[in-house]
């Protein structure tokens, strides 16, 4: 048995794929993620390993039932990532993509605060790369504001562990009681930021749609589900949590609606998909927890199949704008029914993953009389169909174009990983305890009860009938929704005159500054007399024969100086 920690398994392609040919590299890739997902698979609960270091015991890899549950589909949804990128060449994703998924891994098997913040910056820039690889100008100034707010995010969490590191002695990952102290609170800031809690959410709607059409794939899976994780363990309990995750799912699903990309309608969503797992934390029960892991396993299969879906158009047709698509249903039938798959998984319906693991939270917001979260739970259900179920699909696949497009042929691996991606979806759907055995606490939940078929099936036929009642006032538009990111867009300009312009303005004065007064010393130094007889004859220049002082004025120097050197040394 390999005890190995599965960052390292997933890093040795950073050591190993560079110097392989790039015609073998995308099938080399797929091995390290299936090594990794050995490795967890065979690794036993409880297994520990610890790095002593500067009088601190740092722990590597410590396997907990729910770092289990979280690294099986982390390392899966990888390997998917993989395939789905094999006509990929570029080293440069390549690495990027293990890196990201390596730190994702490493954050969920460790076990101190030190390799946590380490493995969580590491991540920020692994997936950075991903967006700027698509090399267009949208995708580089997104992905700078990606990486600036993911420092800042950051630097909140590692502020918050410096105090608790500080105030504990610990290194050691504990879990916070609500409000518990000052670092609680930083760290909290930090993990929500990657978690895309409103109102720290708008770097993943302007990030994500810009990226690579398979980088994409792996933004949906690793920094918000990680954040996720981070939150289940630090954080159970916390009633905030539960405020913020309902807010999250409403808001989310809104502004997915007007939405006119179709990844940006999934960025969307991903924050109010997330929304349910942190409402579940804040509900804190063991059903609730279970709850959430369940439903972040299935949103990673899931969500990683929607953004398939759509790269695959992107990649097809050359857009991923909603008002210049449609027509396609004849000429990607495999695409639409795939991508079908995963809306019927994200809405909940019958037989789909969303099925098995959403309900498990709205149910535990039931058993702990959380009535009206229950209710606006289940009201974000109608959003999520309409918008991803319904619109997203129809003026994309069925409407009538404005013009016809060049449907470029679609790889391979892209049509193998959307096809196995399914399958999983659909398995899960049919045969929950595959997943509910792997959960943290033990499972008497079922999903297969007559009055959760009844709700779930009158909330998508309703709102299929309200949608293709009124589609014809929903035709996508070519404009964009204003989000929180306007206010420091907006603030920009202002805050770069104040803290870049104005700064460098205080540092280029003081440079002249500093170098005249240098200059000026260096003259002094060089002939002090030219320097005195400059400032005494500013109209002409210093002239030796003229200025040069007689030699009775330096002998009587230096024998003055000799006598008062003499006298201090007498004396």
């Amino acid at each position: 048995m390999l005890e190995l920690p599965p960052v390292l398994i997933m890093w040795l392609g950073l050591v190993i794929l560079p110097f392989l040919p790039k015609d073998i590299r995308p099938q080399a890739f797929i091995l390290f993620p299936l090594m990794a997902l050995v490795v967890i698979l065979t690794t036993p609960v409880g297994t520990e390993k610890t790095l002593t270091l500067i009088n601190y015991e740092f722990v590597i890899f410590k396997v907990t039932q729910l770092s289990r549950v979280f690294g099986i589909i982390f390392a899966l949804i990888a390997f998917m990532g993989g395939i789905y990128s094999m006509h990929v060449k570029e080293t440069g994703q390549q690495i990027s993509a293990l890196i990201y998924s390596g730190g994702a891994l490493g954050v969920t098997f460790c076990g101190d605060f030190f390799t946590l913040f380490v493995f969580w910056e590491l991540m920020a820039i692994g997936s950075t790369y991903l967006i700027w690889a698509r090399r267009t100008n949208a995708s580089d100034k997104a992905g700078m504001r990606y990486l600036l707010m993911h420092l800042f995010g950051g630097s909140l969490l590692l502020a918050g562990i410096i105090i608790q590191i500080h105030s504990s002695g610990s290194i050691l990952l504990t879990d916070f009681s609500p409000g518990e102290s000052l670092a609680a609170w930083l760290i909290l800031a930090g993990v929500a930021l990657n978690a895309a809690v409103f109102p720290l959410h708008a770097w993943l709607p302007d990030s994500y749609p810009k990226a690579t059409v398979t980088g994409s794939v792996f933004l949906s899976a690793f920094t918000t589900k990680t954040a996720v994780y981070v939150l289940a363990l630090l954080f159970p309990g916390w009633p905030i949590l539960l405020v913020m995750g309902i807010v999250m799912t409403l808001y989310g699903v809104t502004f997915a609606f007007l939405a006119n990309d179709i990844r940006e309608i999934l960025a969307y969503h991903i924050m109010s998909q997330v929304g349910y797992m942190v409402a579940g934390i804040g509900i804190g029960t063991e059903l609730a927890i279970n709850g959430t892991a369940a439903h972040a396993y299935s949103h990673i299969l899931y969500k990683a199949l929607l953004f398939m879906g759509t790269g695959a158009v992107l990649y097809s047709v050359g857009t991923s704008k909603l008002h210049e698509l449609g027509g396609l249903a004849s000429r990607m039938k495999w695409v639409l029914l795939f991508y079908m798959i995963a809306a019927l998984s994200i809405s909940g319906a019958p037989l789909f993953n969303g099925f098995i693991s959403k309900a498990i939270i709205v149910e535990a917001a039931g058993q702990s009389h959380l009535y009206i979260a229950k209710m606006l739970l289940i009201l974000a259900s109608v959003g999520t169909f309409l918008s991803v179920g319904i619109k997203l699909p129809y003026y994309t696949w069925f409407h009538t174009p404005k013009k016809e497009h060049t449907v470029k042929p679609i790889p391979k691996g892209m049509m193998v990983a959307m096809a196995a991606t399914s399958f999983l979806c659909i398995f899960y759907g049919i045969f929950p305890n595959a997943l509910y055995t792997e959960l943290p606490y033990a499972m008497d939940y079922t999903p297969f009860t007559i009055p959760h078929f009844v709700e779930v099936l009158q909330i998508l036929t309703m709102t299929f009938i309200a949608f293709w009642i009124v589609k014809s006032k929903l035709t996508p538009k070519n404009k964009i929704s204003l989000d929180v990111d306007w206010f420091y867009r907006k603030a920009t300009p202002a805050v770069r005159l104040i803290f870049v312009g104005g700064i460098n303005k205080i540092y280029e004065t003081c440079e002249v500054k500093a170098f005249g007064f240098a200059q000026n010393v260096s003259r002094l130094a060089r002939h002090p007399i030219q320097v005195l007889k400059t400032f005494r004859y500013p109209s002409r220049d210093y002239d030796e024969n003229l200025d040069r002082q007689p030699l009775s004025t330096s002998m009587f120097l230096t024998v003055l100086v000799t006598i008062i050197v003499f006298i201090l040394v007498l004396w």
